[in-house]
This record gives C-alpha cells, structure tokens and sequence, in this order.
C-alpha cells in the first residue's frame, strides 16, 4: 500500500485566495539595510529599467565580487571547476565521504549572490556541466556516484540522469536559454517529466518491498532540479505549455507525508531531491514551518504562472504580505532572527544577506523575495 497524501487545513480543491495586485517595494529600505547581493539585486531585478546608471551597476557588481560571501564560495572552487569533490551534496557528510558541499549547490550559490557570469569560477564550472549533458563516458564525471555502476548499469544511468537533470538547471540558471545542448537536455528531461504525469504512477508511485514504500522503478516525478530548469526556461515553457499546465497542477497536490525508501540497484539513496507534490508544510493561518522553502518553492510556481492553482502557497504568501508594513517591509511580531532554513536544498538561494543581529536585517531577505515574486506575478508595483 502506498504512503498515503498528508491531509491539511488547506485542501487543495478549495477555492483559491484572492492575492492583491499591487506592491510596494521599499527600494531605499533594500539598499540601506541590504547586504552587497541584495543592492545589486535591487538594482538589476526591482528598480525600473533606465533608472540605474551604469556607473552605479558596475559599482554594486564589484562589490559582489569583493564580498565576503561571493568569496567565500570562490576560494573553495578547484582548478578543475570543482567545488567539495562532488557534484549534488548540499552538506558535508562523513558517512558519505562528503568534505564539502559539492559543485551544483556551489555553482547556483553564485548565481544567487549576483556574481557576474563571465567571472572565472562559470567559466570553470561551465565546461564541466556541458560534459554532463553530453555523452561522455570519463570516470571524472561520476563524481560521488562512482561506485554505483558496479551495482548495475541501471544504477549508472539513474546517476547520470539525474546529474544531467542538475546541470541543466544550473545553466538555464545562469542564462544559457538558447543554447542547443541545454534546450536538448531540456527537452529530454521533460518528455520524461511529462511521460510520469500523464501515467498511473503519477497517482500511485510506490510499490512494496520488504514492507517499505519504495518509489517504483519506472516512476520519473518531477526533483526540485527539473522544476528549477523548467522555471528558467519561458522560451521551454512557452513550447510545452500543456506540460507545464500539468506540472503545476501535479505541484499543488500534498506530497506524501510518510517517509518512503529511493532504491538505486542494491542501494537506497536519498529521495530530498524529488517532488511529489507541495513541499510546503503550513498551519492553517498560513504560516510556514520552513520560511526560505516555501519563499524558494513560490517563486518557482510563479516562475511557472502556477501558484494561482495552489491554495498552500498562496495561503503562505499572503500571511507573509499581510505582515508588511506600509512601506511593503516584511515586519511580523515578535521575530527575534532571520527565518532559519530547515530544508537544505535552499542552501543556494538563503540567505542572500549574512547573519545580521540588527532589527532591520533581519527583514531584508524576505522582503526582498517578496518584491522579487510580486514582479514575476505581473503585479502592479510601487517603489517607495
């Protein structure tokens, strides 16, 4: 028997929320209180076009590049594009052999600072991530799944694949939209995305084995890497408007709430990576139990013009504009920190401004994805 759908206080078949159409976006506030990333963010992503002079822009980009953040990162990178000796790993783990978090988290951690592409640490990167879009066999590229084929060579290829699946969502990331290997891969991997939506497994995607729940074989639900790709791409969604209708509609649904086992030949590997449905966990005020995962997961349903259809997040958002203040600041009661990630597979995207003990920055990376979704849903904007 399957692990069963978590039922919620937001059912999805409810009628959706009424979100406003219009936000104010404290540009001053952003640039006072925000760290380099969040000034040239708001500079690049919020401000109206033409009103930035290029003087300021190179300026907030150098200082990017001279942060601490950014180079907290770069420093860590290897001369072979590498970061941590691994491809996926959000965390070191001594169980695993991981020292360090690995080259996808590391390589999309720079995009989210703001880093400007044409720097060295892409230029590195890049040619590794398009080897893994090809066809190339080097043992070099199985990274943390090198033993893995020795399992079978179903294993191998599950590997592949969903390494495949991570470097294509990093380079729509940083911008390579048009780019024939990537649109290949993308297509690839939503054929395979869409394939498991329209069949039964969609409905039920576990069989038994040894009393466990474990995802069949066959099932190719969508990960957090093929949504990220997929929201990058609007030229890709644009070609394959029914599949990413359905992927939205698949992404409202609960996911499950009991743990289920990933079996990859003889191993069971883990399964943070996908996504069988709403991530977001919520009462039924709205309020989120992982702040950053449910900002990060509804900026992809917009990304993706699906968060309409999802009564959770939008539930969530709306709690969190319901505690802005005039200004469009995110300022609720009683906070005493910046909201905490419990799910790592944020690491890339929280924070964008470091720990700040200060009242007022500790608002910053909310209030700025707030600006930033409100923009990506076509909302009327205020700049105050």
């Amino acid at each position: 028997m399957a692990p069963a759908r978590s039922p919620r206080s937001l059912q999805p078949g409810r009628a959706p929320l009424e979100l406003p159409t219009h936000h104010r976006i404290p540009l001053g506030w952003l640039l006072e209180h925000g760290s380099e990333t969040v000034r040239l963010r708001t500079y690049q992503e919020l401000a109206a076009a033409g009103t930035v002079p290029p003087e300021t822009l190179e300026a907030a980009i150098q200082a990017v590049v001279n942060s601490k953040q950014a180079l907290a990162v770069v420093k860590k990178q290897k001369d072979n594009g590498i970061w941590g000796g691994n491809l996926l790993a959000l965390a070191p783990s001594a169980k695993e052999g991981i020292k360090d978090i690995g080259t996808i988290p590391q390589y999309r951690r720079l995009i989210q600072l703001g880093y400007p592409r044409s720097g060295r640490p892409f230029k590195l990167a890049d040619r590794v991530l398009y080897r893994l879009l090809s066809k190339d066999q080097d043992p070099f590229l199985q990274f943390e799944f090198a033993k893995l084929p020795k399992d079978s060579p179903a294993s191998g290829e599950w590997a592949r694949e969903l390494m495949r699946e991570a470097a294509s969502a990093a380079l729509a990331e940083a911008g390579y939209l048009e780019d024939p290997r990537l649109r290949g891969s993308a297509h690839k991997i939503a054929t395979a995305v869409s394939q498991f939506l329209r069949s039964p497994l969609a409905e039920k995607p576990f069989i038994r084995v040894a009393n466990k729940a474990v995802l069949d074989p066959e099932a190719h639900p969508p990960t957090w890497y093929s949504l990220a790709m997929i929201a990058a791409m609007p030229n890709l969604q644009r070609e394959r408007g029914g599949f990413t209708e359905r992927l939205g509609q698949y992404l409202t649904q609960p996911a499950p709430k009991r743990a289920f086992a990933l079996m990859v030949g003889k191993r069971t590997v883990k399964s943070d990576f996908l996504l069988l449905g709403d991530p977001i966990e919520a009462d039924s005020k709205g309020n989120a139990a992982d702040v950053p995962l449910a900002l990060h997961f509804i900026e992809e349903l917009a990304r993706i013009g699906a968060l309409a259809a999802s009564p959770v997040a939008a539930k969530v958002l709306q709690r969190l504009l319901d505690d802005c203040d005039e200004r469009g600041v995110w300022r609720p009661k009683h906070l005493k920190a910046t909201p905490r990630a419990l799910h790592k597979v944020t690491y890339h995207s929280w924070p964008l401004s470091p720990e700040n003990k200060s009242p007022e920055g500790r608002l910053v990376d909310v209030t700025f994805r707030l600006a930033l979704i409100a923009k990506l849903l076509g909302w009327s904007l205020e700049f105050v």
